[in-house]
């Protein structure tokens, strides 16, 4: 407890000049007699030596100092119900203090500084930032550290979870943003690096031994539980939680990123470097860069690769979201290789999808053509599939329709005409008007044809037109003709006189044009 300089100097007053005992002072000052007999002893005096009084604990003290002895480390609450069931009348506060004190201390372990060469080792680890929210995913905020241990230069990203493929994309681009590599890389013992150990035994995982075999570092995990063999990461994420994140704006997790570079570059490479207090962090790393390893030509494939089955609907599920793919591949095992920003679906070799990838939840992302070549095949989905389309472009839709129909609006017609509009008009044009409808209390997809007419006459806008297409449209195919057929059918004067007895069809014949002429065969049927 720390005092002011007037308790002190009243302590000492009552003491020396009014003879007023320890607990006098104490109880007249309200503090504690321990600081009373702090500053007396301060000033010079023996502490006070007081008799222990006797307590309910006493009789079981020599039981808890055996117990102790064979089990250090064991918890004041099971000592406690140990020593009810022997008949200690007490209640668990006293006795949790009186533990506190007889339990047997360890001996504070020394730690020699470790001292390392330039270009000679990095340490990696992870740090939990809590979580980020993408639309409806609640997704972990994991931050992917490195930093090299004589300039203390740290990369620093964020990534959405800690699996094994941005594990590697941490260190792909770290490498990347330094040109270059340490000979050896810290671990600490998380199953990215390390899936058995037993003593000196250690089974890396063979993904990240693969991934040294191609930028030619040693990994080497540290001691279980031994945090301090790599204090330099662990610092590194102390001081990015503290300097970096706290009373951190961002909306994306690429714009945390583009700031998290920025800090790497600017407030973080101007500090002092501990291994020398002359230079900045940057100025050290401009120092070790030529120590570092070089990068090899390529860089290591960080692409996931999933085994995914496509069941009845033409949709295959891959982290949490569904993709669309040609119906003509659905109850087939197919394989999804992901980026950070897209993914691909293959069947085999051959890829037959293509998609922006989301790390939203329960999303159906959709590529028309998929859907459209299933619609054309199942004319007792149009209905259905109109629906859907619907829904997509707004989330007015489900409400506009459920307040058409209690209003006796035929489904069918209603759908047919939204989806004209939504042709006619796209998404947010439609979705406004939707809202308009809504708010007017006018359901029915007049009312939201009207309201886009009028908007459309207010911008001064051409009317939209529509082009009807059948739905199963056999293909056409133009045969060229010999055009030498029909010069005979215009001699020249040259070959011969010409004959008075021409017909007024052979007239009309030679007075057409000399173009390139075609006929139109329709499925090989001449005309």
């Amino acid at each position: 407890m720390t005092i002011n300089k007037d308790i002190e100097a009243k302590i000492l007053r009552y003491h020396f000049v009014e003879q007023w005992r320890v607990g006098t002072i104490a109880s007249q000052l309200g503090i504690h007699h321990s600081v009373v007999d702090r500053v007396l002893s301060q000033a010079g005096l023996p502490k006070v030596e007081r008799s222990p009084r006797a307590s309910i604990i006493d009789p079981y003290l020599p039981f808890i100092r055996e117990i102790l002895a064979q089990f250090p480390t064991l918890t004041a609450a099971r000592l406690y119900e140990m020593a009810k069931q022997r008949g200690y009348p007490g209640g668990p506060s006293q006795f949790r203090q009186r533990i506190s004190q007889l339990r047997p201390r360890r001996q504070p372990e020394a730690y020699l500084r470790l001292k390392t060469l330039p270009g000679e080792q990095a340490q990696v680890d992870w740090g939990h930032f809590g979580s980020i929210h993408i639309d409806k995913a609640k997704r972990p905020l994991m931050a992917f550290v490195m930093v090299l241990s004589w300039s203390r230069q740290i990369y620093l990203q964020f990534y959405l979870n800690q699996q094994m493929e941005n594990f590697l994309r941490g260190h792909v681009a770290a490498f990347e943003a330094w040109n270059g590599l340490p000979k050896v890389l810290l671990y600490d013992n998380l199953k990215s690096a390390v899936l058995e150990r037993r003593g000196d035994a250690i089974r890396f995982h063979p993904t990240l031994l693969a991934l040294s075999a191609h930028y030619r570092f040693e990994p080497r995990p540290v001691a279980v539980a031994r945090g301090n063999e790599k204090g330099r990461v662990e610092r590194a994420i102390r001081t990015i939680r503290d300097n970096f994140f706290a009373a951190r704006h961002f909306q994306t997790l690429e714009e945390l990123n583009q700031q998290a570079d920025q800090w790497c570059q600017g407030v973080s490479g101007e500090r002092r470097c501990p291994e020398n207090t002359e230079l900045t962090v940057q100025e050290a790393f401009h120092q070790e860069q030529p120590s570092l390893l070089s990068l090899p030509d390529n860089p290591f494939d960080t692409r996931e690769r999933t085994r995914v089955m496509a069941r009845k609907t033409p949709y295959i599920r891959f982290d949490l979201n569904d993709y669309s793919i040609p119906h003509q591949h659905v109850q087939k095992p197919l394989t999804v290789i992901a980026h950070l920003k897209q993914l691909c679906i293959l069947d085999g070799e051959h890829m037959i999808a293509q998609h922006r990838r989301s790390f939203d939840k329960a999303k159906q992302i959709e590529d028309e053509n998929h859907i459209n070549a299933l619609w054309l095949q199942k004319t007792n989905a149009k209905q259905h599939r109109g629906q859907d389309r619907l829904s997509a472009a707004s989330a007015h839709m489900p409400l506009f329709l459920q307040q058409a129909i209690q209003r006796g609006h035929v489904l069918t017609t209603t759908l047919r005409l939204l989806n004209q509009l939504l042709d006619d008009y796209g998404r947010d044009e439609l979705h406004s008007a939707l809202d308009e409808a809504l708010k007017q209390q006018s359901p029915y997809p007049q009312a939201v044809q009207h309201i886009l007419e009028r908007r459309r006459d207010e911008k001064q806008r051409p009317p939209p037109l529509a082009v009807a297409v059948p739905d199963k449209v056999k293909p056409y195919h133009i045969k060229a003709v010999n055009l030498a057929e029909y010069d005979q059918l215009n001699p020249s004067h040259e070959d011969g006189p010409v004959n008075d007895s021409e017909t007024e069809q052979d007239k009309e014949k030679k007075q057409e044009p000399e173009n390139a002429i075609t006929t139109i065969t329709k499925e090989g049927n001449h005309d």
